[in-house]
């Protein structure tokens, strides 16, 4: 049994591994947004992929493989709906913006074809894998995978966490615990921790009711999966869903949320709030939303597309934007943030209007990281989905708890 890194080694984004034995399992297949996106370095024939979540950087490169295999892809129901939600939208942006298109409308509908949902703690045989699946914590439908190969003193327990959050969110209770012989753990935050998260909701609702107050609109630039519900359940705990205005995918989003609430938690406050509301449907509702005092959730989350750059510049100076989400250099987002103009309708516009980050990361930070290896019972320990420093920096503490560890740039192998 042995480990192939084709990306999401030594780097965030185009997560792919490949557990080979008897059979060959691709753990996620995705592609690094930015820029330029970036594919995973190779497509090596494989039996089966299981897919963690949604997200492009997990999702992104999977219909690719559909252009030379035909081969079942195990996940979730939410994470194959949002699936083709996100990577339908990508594709339509690699239009606009003049990108070729790697994959094409066939793959996708392949992938969708060969997908088998799971539940949580349902397990299937994968080859000659047990293929088991529990909750992560991280988004609607985020998996961990447990594999287990071999019998007898040659069994092994074999643990990829995808992206995880180990404490509770608003709609998620934190990540399973699942013991193993060998963990692949992501190291995104394992160079710090997040922000005390009840004083976090508190600044940010505060600081909402405060920019109301004097009149103005509190723009919510939002991740459409994940974030953006997040906040809406924020907004209904605090008696403000009925200020609220929500645009773009967030919107789908939502549906697909509200359609598969046995894998969120607080699914009643999310109804609740989606009931109260009010859906953008178009530049009527836009005007209609800036007119008055109102919070306006929205996507793009870095402001590089979708409905936000149609508010952003008609803001009135009394107005807030509330970053909710990482910025990624070099996009609009990262761009206000360092104080310079942002692209809109392909010019440079220096905006007025005051903004605030708030660290609502559905991500582990470093504690929580190091918690994990600590009562996962590894004996071998695989950092990736994080920059060289903090997969380094993680695999340095599980050999401190006497693991064996690595931190795998893409191309290396690990054998287990």
């Amino acid at each position: 049994m042995r480990l192939r890194f084709f990306g999401g080694a030594q780097e965030v984004g185009r997560s792919s591994i490949m557990l080979e034995g008897s059979t060959r399992v691709m753990m996620d297949y995705g592609v690094t947004i930015g820029n330029k996106i970036t594919y995973p370095s190779s497509m090596p024939d494989v039996d089966a992929v299981v897919l963690s979540h949604a997200h492009l950087d997990h999702s992104g490169a999977v219909p690719l493989l559909f252009s030379e295999m035909s081969i079942p892809v195990y996940g979730t129901g939410p994470t194959m709906e949002i699936s083709e939600l996100l990577l339908q939208d990508s594709m339509k942006i690699a239009r606009q913006k003049g990108f070729s298109e790697r994959f094409h409308k066939r793959e996708l509908a392949e992938f969708m074809r060969h997908f088998v949902r799971m539940r949580y703690h349902e397990n299937r045989m994968v080859g000659d894998c047990n293929l088991t699946v529990y909750d992560a914590g991280h988004i609607c439908g985020s998996a961990i995978f447990l594999l287990e190969t071999g019998r007898g003193k040659k069994r092994e327990r074999i643990v990829y966490t995808g992206d995880i959050k180990l404490s509770g969110q608003e709609l998620h209770k934190g990540a399973e615990m699942v013991d193993s012989e060998v963990l692949i753990i992501e190291s995104t935050y394992a160079d710090r921790n997040h922000p005390d998260p009840v004083a976090l909701k508190n600044d940010f609702i505060e600081k909402v009711r405060e920019v109301i107050g004097r009149g103005g609109t509190a723009l919510v630039p939002s991740f459409a999966v994940g974030r953006a519900q997040e906040i809406l359940v924020m907004l209904e705990k605090s008696g403000l869903s009925e200020m609220a205005y929500l645009d773009g995918m967030a919107k789908d989003a939502t549906e697909i949320t509200l359609r598969n609430t046995s894998f969120v938690d607080s699914a009643e406050l999310l109804r609740r709030a989606a009931e109260k509301v009010s859906w953008v449907e178009g530049d009527n509702d836009r005007d209609k939303a800036l007119r008055k005092p109102s919070i306006i959730v929205t996507t793009a989350g870095m402001l590089d597309g979708g409905p936000v750059l149609n508010y952003i510049k008609r803001l009135r100076e009394n107005s807030h934007i509330f970053f909710t989400g990482y910025q990624i250099e070099g996009t609009n987002g990262y761009s206000l943030m360092q104080g310079n103009k942002i692209l809109i309708n392909r010019r440079f516009e220096k905006l007025k209007v005051d903004f605030s980050y708030y660290d609502f990361s559905a991500h582990a930070g470093a504690d929580e990281l190091r918690d994990y290896i600590k009562r996962s019972g590894a004996h071998t320990v695989v950092c990736v989905h994080g920059s060289k420093e903090n997969t380094v920096a993680l695999a340095d503490y599980a050999k401190e708890q006497g693991c064996r560890a690595y931190a795998p740039a893409v191309g290396d192998v690990v054998e287990l």
